[in-house]
């Protein structure tokens, strides 16, 4: 594949409430497998007023995130370290592997995330407290 081109309208919603063992319960629209990114994950994800995903790392994968709606109250640092921070549209944080990372939906409306994510591994959230530098 040379490139690709996909309106993100005429990407499918999943539900992850309907897919046992993967917290949190999101609608997210997986928009790397519709590109079918091979060397990266890219996922839009829909939050409404409290929905979060909670305080975690990945041991090796490192996360960029954009906020295209909404206002959000994020969680970052290393454990014992952690800071919060607000972010609105047009902000842009990332996460490096070990670093914890969370962000919980402060607004009235719809909020939405996209997240990009290197390498593509299997790389469930871990802990921050736990990990070992």
């Amino acid at each position: 594949m040379d490139y690709k081109v996909v309106d993100l309208d005429d990407v499918p919603i999943t539900d992850l409430s309907e897919i046992d063992g993967i917290p949190p319960t999101l609608d997210i629209k997986p928009i790397g497998d519709q590109l079918g990114l091979t060397q990266m994950r890219a996922t839009v994800w829909y939050f409404q007023p409290g929905e979060e995903i909670q305080y975690h790392a990945h041991r090796e994968q490192e996360e960029l995130y954009f906020v295209m709606e909404g206002e959000f109250s994020l969680k970052l640092g290393k454990s014992g370290e952690e800071e919060y921070v607000d972010a609105g549209p047009g902000t842009f944080w990332v996460a490096e592997p070990k670093i914890g990372h969370g962000h919980r939906y402060v607004g009235d409306d719809e909020g939405v995330v996209l997240s990009i994510g290197a390498p593509p591994v299997e790389d469930p959230g871990l802990d921050p407290h736990s990990l070992d530098e």
